[in-house]
C-alpha cells in the first residue's frame, strides 16, 4: 500500500501557464508513482472539469478550495497588521483551515508537502507528519528587484513586502523537516544559517518538446505568463530598446494573460506580434528562429529557456537567468546583460548559419543531459521519505 500525501498548493496546478503550476503539475505525476497523492489546492477562479481531468490519474482525492474576493482582501489586512508577508494573507482561509484540519483528522497522511511558503501557514501545527516545503524561488528578492524597477508607490509596496518575506523565508525553514528550491542561485538567498540543507530539485523538461517541428515566421519570439511583472519588463526592454526600428526584426511575443501594459507595448511597436494564450505553447516557440528572454528581475529557474532549447531553438538570455540553469555561454546558450549584447549576439546567430545549427544542438543536448523530471521527481521522492543518503 502507497504511504498517503497530503500535498497543498496556491494555485490548481492547470492549465500549466505559470512557472509554480508546470512545476507541481510534474512532480504530481512523478510522485504519484510512490505516493497515495490527496490534494488540495486554493484557486482564484473557477476550475473546469477538463482541467480537473488532467490531475485524476494521479491524485486519490482532489479538493479545490475558491478564495472569495472579500476573504482575500480581510486577510491581507490581518496579514498586514500582524506583520506578515501580505501573500500569506492573500492565500489564507480560515475555512480552508478547518478543511485541512478535518480532512487531515479523518484521513492522516503520512507525509505533508507544501508548495510555497505562502501556504506554510495551513501547516504550522501539524508537529507530528513529516513536512517538506517547495521554496521553488526566493520569493523575497523576486519582490525586491521589481520594487527596483518600479515607480512610486509601488516601489514601496514591493520593498514593504519583500522586507517581510524575507524574514518568513527565514522563518518557516524550522516549521518543516525537509526544504527544496529549485536552483542553487536561490538556495543562497534564503537568509538562513542552514540554507546549505536546502535540496536543490530543478525542473525538468517534457520529452515531446524535443521533436516537436519549427514553423518560423518570425525572428524572434519570447514566450512567458504575461501578466507577471518579470515578464512584463523583458516585454518593455523587447519594444523599448530591441525593436527600435534600426533593425527589422520581428518578435512573437506569446503567453497568457497579456497585462494591459504588455499590449499597449506590443500595439505600439510594429516590429511586435502579440499572441495570448495558446493550448499548445509549443507551437509559439516554433514560430521563431532565435529565443530571447531578457530578464532583468525575477528569481527562480526559467522553464522557457529549457522549453525553447529543448525544440532546437538557440536562445539568449542574461546572466540572471542563465545563472539558474547554468548553460555555457557561446556554446550551447548566447548570454547578454544590456541592449547592445543582445542585438550583437542576434546578429551573429542570423547570419552565421553554422553557428546557429551548433547553438541549436548544443542547447538541446544540454536540456535532455541535464534536466529530467524523471531524475528530479526520484530526487524529490527521496527527499520526502527522509532517505538523505540516497539524496
Amino acid at each position: 500500500m502507497k504511504p498517503r500525501l497530503f500535498i497543498i498548493s496556491s494555485r490548481f496546478p492547470f492549465p500549466l501557464e505559470k512557472g509554480d503550476k508546470l512545476r507541481l503539475f510534474h512532480q504530481i505525476k512523478g510522485l504519484s508513482n510512490t505516493f497515495s497523492i490527496d490534494l488540495f489546492a486554493l484557486t482564484e477562479t473557477e476550475v473546469s472539469e477538463k482541467d480537473l481531468d488532467q490531475l485524476k490519474p494521479f491524485c486519490t482525492h482532489i479538493h479545490v478550495f475558491k478564495l472569495s474576493r472579500l476573504t482575500r482582501i480581510w486577510h491581507v489586512l490581518i496579514s498586514f497588521i500582524q506583520q506578515k508577508p501580505l501573500q500569506t494573507g492573500f492565500f489564507f482561509s480560515y475555512r480552508a483551515q478547518r478543511k485541512i484540519n478535518q480532512w487531515i483528522e479523518t484521513h492522516p497522511p503520512d507525509y505533508l508537502y507544501c508548495q510555497l511558503v505562502r501556504v506554510s501557514e495551513y501547516v504550522k501545527a501539524f508537529h507530528s507528519i513529516p513536512k517538506t516545503i517547495d521554496y521553488m524561488d526566493v520569493l523575497s528578492i523576486g519582490m525586491e528587484r521589481t520594487g527596483d524597477k518600479s515607480s512610486f508607490p509601488l516601489r514601496s509596496v514591493y520593498r514593504y513586502e519583500a522586507k517581510r518575506l524575507k524574514m518568513y523565508e527565514r522563518l518557516v525553514f524550522d516549521y518543516f523537516d525537509q526544504r527544496t528550491i529549485i536552483s542553487r542561485q536561490d538556495q543562497q538567498l534564503i537568509h538562513h544559517p542552514d540554507k546549505a540543507n536546502i535540496h536543490i530539485v530543478a525542473n525538468g523538461i517534457s520529452e515531446d518538446f524535443f521533436d516537436f517541428p519549427k514553423q518560423t515566421d518570425h525572428e524572434l519570439v519570447f514566450v512567458g505568463n504575461l501578466s507577471y511583472a518579470p515578464n512584463m519588463e523583458a516585454v518593455r526592454f523587447i519594444s523599448s530598446d530591441l525593436l527600435t526600428g534600426k533593425k527589422n526584426y520581428r518578435c512573437l511575443v506569446s503567453g497568457a494573460s497579456p497585462s494591459a501594459i504588455v499590449r499597449k507595448l506590443c500595439d505600439q511597436n510594429k516590429f511586435i506580434t502579440l499572441q495570448g494564450w495558446v493550448e499548445d505553447i509549443r507551437e509559439s516557440y516554433a514560430r521563431g528562429k532565435i529565443f530571447i528572454a531578457p530578464m532583468m528581475t525575477g528569481t527562480g529557474m526559467q522553464n522557457k529557456l529549457l522549453e525553447a532549447m529543448a525544440i532546437g531553438i538557440p536562445c539568449i538570455t542574461t546572466s540572471l537567468a542563465n545563472n539558474a540553469i547554468q548553460a555555457e555561454h557561446g556554446k550551447s546558450i548566447f548570454v547578454a546583460d544590456d541592449k547592445t549584447a543582445f542585438l550583437e549576439a542576434i546578429d551573429r546567430l542570423l547570419n552565421d548559419h553554422i553557428l546557429y545549427k551548433e547553438i541549436a544542438e548544443a542547447g538541446k543536448l544540454f536540456v535532455r543531459n541535464k534536466y529530467s523530471w524523471l531524475e528530479s521527481n526520484s530526487k524529490l521522492t527521496k527527499i520526502i521519505l527522509n532517505k538523505q543518503d540516497l539524496v
